[in-house]
């Protein structure tokens, strides 16, 4: 363990060295700081990249979805038309060839046939 008053007791040399040993440190805890730095402003660069990007996907996610629901909404309505016509063309078929007074006849037909289609 060297004392406080030893170091004044080491070669002019070794003062010189030690100098430049410190300046060495220095330098290189600049850099190191220097290098976190960029580092970490880098860092939030590629977060904002990536959170930019989720937020695009996100968004070209919902604006499919919606056109995915808007057509399937289309086909069910256009789906249901076609049934709920086939079925009155059906009961106006039925209700022509029965009894005496088809249009009594043609109003139950279309209950029964439509029942689970219409609300």
């Amino acid at each position: 363990m060297a004392a406080a008053g030893e170091t004044a007791a080491l070669p002019a040399g070794s003062i010189d060295a030690l100098k430049r040993v410190r300046a060495t440190e220095a330098e290189w805890e600049q850099k190191v700081a220097a290098a976190r730095r960029a580092a970490d402003e880098q860092l939030a660069r590629e977060r904002a990249a990536a959170d930019a990007a989720v937020k695009a996907a996100r968004d070209a996610a919902e604006a499919e979805r919606t056109a995915k629901v808007l057509r399937a909404r289309a086909d069910t309505d256009r789906a249901a038309a076609e049934i709920v016509a086939d079925g009155e063309r059906a009961a106006a078929a039925a209700s022509r060839g029965e009894g005496k007074q088809p249009a009594d006849r043609r109003d139950a037909i279309l209950d029964v046939v439509l029942a689970g289609v219409r609300p």
